[in-house]
């Protein structure tokens, strides 16, 4: 597989697109939103697998994102999201809630290739009055009364996400990350920034391979150093905290908002320190 530039990684999302994102701490590619952002897409759908935070905070600001399923939205120690926090006040997000186990699962019956999926931890809590998409049945194989939970499968239009590297195959290895295989399963495609590509085959090394998501689900690459910034990567690099603190203090504002944009998003060439 030809690694393409990270631009045009980012016009492969088209508007109204549903997108998965992982948690900041679990290979997000900061790279590729903030190019994401320069497109201008709009009305996006979140699915944050199963949180996010710095990701989906840059998408909802900038006004890319309509929608978001999510667990929870956090910037860490530097808490909520600011710009989500906003939008949620201003009405110009959906917002749908659900837990950690609901959309790993909903996302498993998109990987088996089943409509739903049955779960029963959310049964008594106040989540299910919010989500008339999600039904509670009698458990067909039981003889007494056994509600179960069904949930509709999550098939995103694509998982986003970076890892350290990929093969010349498209192979990609993302460690013991191994939610991320779910999310690319699942989703019609994966767009990937790495980075560096690495000679041979990944899928060869049995020390390797179980880390390893195979090119079947990798529609393209793109060699994006740094792309998680500010999030960390691995044993590569640490978080930049500083950098999500100062992010944190200046989107509480429009105004600050748009002066990290200009600086670190919208600036060519992309910056990744503060």
């Amino acid at each position: 597989m030809t690694p393409i530039s990270l631009e045009a990684l980012a016009a492969r999302v088209n508007d109204g697109a549903l997108i998965a994102l992982p948690p900041d701490d679990s290979l997000s590619s900061g790279a590729l939103v903030r190019a994401i952002v320069r497109r201008g897409v709009k009305h996006l759908r979140l699915i944050g697998v199963p949180t996010t935070g710095y990701a989906a905070d840059l998408l909802i600001g900038a006004g890319c994102a309509d929608v978001i399923e999510t667990a929870a939205m956090s910037l860490g120690e530097a808490g909520t999201g600011p710009r989500f926090a906003a939008a949620i006040a201003a009405g110009t997000i959906r917002v749908l809630d659900a837990t950690c186990p609901a959309i790993h699962t909903a996302l498993q019956a998109a990987e088996k290739g089943v409509p739903f999926m049955p779960l029963r931890g959310v049964l008594g809590s106040d989540v299910l009055g919010h989500r008339p998409d999600w039904h509670v049945i009698a458990n067909p194989f039981a003889s007494d009364d056994d509600p179960i939970l069904l949930l509709p499968a999550i098939t995103p239009d694509f998982a986003l996400f970076h890892a350290s590297c990929a093969d010349e195959e498209g192979n990609v290895w993302v460690g013991r990350r191994r939610e991320l295989a779910t999310m690319a399963h699942a989703a019609r495609a994966s767009l990937v920034t790495v980075e560096r590509i690495v000679k041979g085959r990944l899928l060869d090394d049995e020390r390797l391979a179980a880390g390893v998501i195979s090119a079947v689900y990798v529609d393209a690459i793109a060699v994006a150093e740094r792309g998680a910034w500010p999030s960390g990567l691995l044993d590569e690099y640490d978080s930049d905290r500083a950098h999500i603190a100062a992010y944190a203090r200046a989107a509480r504002t429009q105004a600050g908002f748009a002066e990290y944009l200009a600086q670190f998003v919208t600036a060519q060439p992309e910056r990744t320190a503060a």
